[in-house]
């Protein structure tokens, strides 16, 4: 069954996508963008010295844990130009516990794998409806009571719990077009998700300035957030994966509002013949498409298996190269604030371009293209010659590259997973993909005051480029419905 054919015919991007798009699915992706980059700041680390230092009649030192009698500091004090409060300066998370920051940083991106890898199961087996309002549900919750958090572990635990669900609610945006919409907008969906990504970054920019301490920033950006659960009933299920696991009545419901509110005329006779093929298909697969699918069916075929990997490895790449360069930013000179906004604002751009040139020329090169200049860029922030200037402008070119390349990928990769197993294959990808937020902190710690961290993003990047090469071109491709369909689409 050609499910984009039924799209064309009950509208591919009528009003009933539009409005699932502007009123449920972009405004989603803001607390994302939010509690994804906000603990950047919450544990910002503020210039600081021993307090008994400042009232002594020597020059204090900054930044430093031994006192002026070469003993160990017991307390500090610090500038509080730039914020009024973060948890280092409430928790004292200095010289013996400065790594604590950088652990609750890995802590956080090794939740959202775990969280990653559950939603796929979740949404493959209990549907795509019930699985994001879950773990949307968890994201504003914890995100809240973050801001009550008394010490640093109960902080840790809440941004934990954050964690868990960021990557799976990001996913979600990516796999509902591709199931709602036509392939003609399908670019139109997946960049106006990233636009809204961009936005978040930018808004969270702004935010910095009027809220310095870290548990209003918290609650500024995690509170308004409960209001889209008054969205529930407006967020349809996905009638494809109904009709791949077998539900006919409930996808005819569905794709019956889809035609009324695009105000297409479908006869009631379309839907009956609709269902004759459907249970002829049923009949010929042994329905199969009741089959309950596991990771492993990823991995069956050997054309499935191939893009599995391909596709995996090049969202390891694209996610730890965009995570590491946001995690990078405040490094670049003393102002974090701006610094964050124009690697931010930059994407926007970015997404212009792209609009036209994804329709004129795929995926695979556009992708290719991308990586390459972003590679490029970081690996020549290395150059000695080159000023602060010319490195924030590397540095900028590096994160349009990479925020091209994700956009493309966002679109590329559910385009060649088969619909039974969209959701799960995804989800490995993005698991995939979380090793790489889990680590770049470290590599940051370890390579604190080098170039190191741009250095390995800059490579990855490269690699990237030559995986991408043998994967097939999918603009304008019918999406493949099974397994079986998965083997043929090359």
């Amino acid at each position: 069954m050609d499910f984009d054919k039924i799209l064309m015919d009950v509208g591919e991007y009528g009003s009933y996508q539009k409005r699932l798009m502007w009123i449920i699915v972009l405004p989603c992706v803001l607390p994302c963008g939010f509690h994804a980059y906000n603990q950047l700041f919450m544990a910002a680390t503020p210039v600081f010295w021993c307090k008994e230092d400042k009232n002594s009649n020597y020059t204090f030192k900054t930044n430093t844990c031994i006192d002026i009698n070469n003993e160990t500091c017991e307390s500090w004090d610090y500038d509080f130009s730039r914020y009024s409060s973060t948890i280092v300066t409430e928790w004292n998370l200095v010289c013996s516990k400065q790594f604590y920051p950088t652990l609750a940083l890995s802590l956080f991106g090794l939740s959202g794998l775990f969280g990653m890898l559950l939603f796929g199961y979740l949404q493959d087996g209990f549907g795509r409806r019930p699985s994001f309002f879950i773990y949307l549900f968890i994201e504003c919750i914890f995100g809240v009571t973050t801001a009550f958090a008394n010490d640093f572990w109960t902080w840790l635990i809440f941004r934990i719990g954050v964690g868990f669900t960021i990557p799976a609610i990001l996913a979600t945006p990516n796999v509902l077009p591709m199931e709602f919409v036509g392939p003609t907008y399908r670019t139109t969906c997946i960049l106006l998700t990233n636009i809204a990504h961009s936005i978040s970054m930018v808004l969270l920019s702004l935010l910095l300035y009027f809220f310095r301490d870290w548990r209003h920033l918290a609650l500024s950006t995690s509170l308004p957030f409960i209001l889209f659960f008054l969205y529930w009933w407006e967020f349809p299920e996905s009638p494809r994966w109904l009709l791949a696991r077998g539900n006919f009545d409930e996808a005819k419901t569905i794709l019956q509002k889809i035609s009324k509110t695009n105000k297409k005329n479908i006869s009631s006779s379309y839907f009956e013949n609709l269902k004759v093929e459907f249970i002829d298909i049923q009949k010929i697969q042994k329905n199969k498409s009741n089959e309950t699918y596991n990771m492993m069916h990823l991995f069956k075929n050997p054309n499935l298996r191939f893009k599995t990997f391909s596709v995996t490895f090049i969202w390891f790449v694209n996610t730890t190269v965009y995570v590491g360069l946001s995690y990078y930013t405040p490094s670049l000179s003393s102002d974090e604030h701006l610094n964050f906004f124009l690697v931010s604002i930059v994407e926007l751009p970015t997404y212009i371009l792209l609009w036209p040139a994804m329709n004129k020329y795929g995926r695979k090169s556009l992708l290719c293209t991308s990586m390459l200049i972003g590679g490029i860029a970081c690996l020549s922030t290395n150059y000695p010659q080159l000023d602060d200037m010319w490195v924030l402008l590397m540095f900028c070119t590096a994160k349009m590259g990479i925020s091209t390349s994700y956009v493309v990928l966002s679109l590329f990769a559910p385009e060649l997973y088969p619909t039974v197993v969209r959701g799960l294959g995804i989800s490995v990808s993005s698991v995939a993909g979380m090793i790489g937020p889990v680590v770049i902190p470290l590599i940051n710690y370890i390579g604190l005051g080098s170039q190191l961290t741009l250095t390995v993003l800059g490579v990855l990047q490269i690699f990237g480029v030559f995986i991408t090469l043998i994967l097939p071109e999918t603009k304008n491709c019918n999406l493949p419905q099974t397994l079986d369909d998965a083997e043929v689409y090359k």
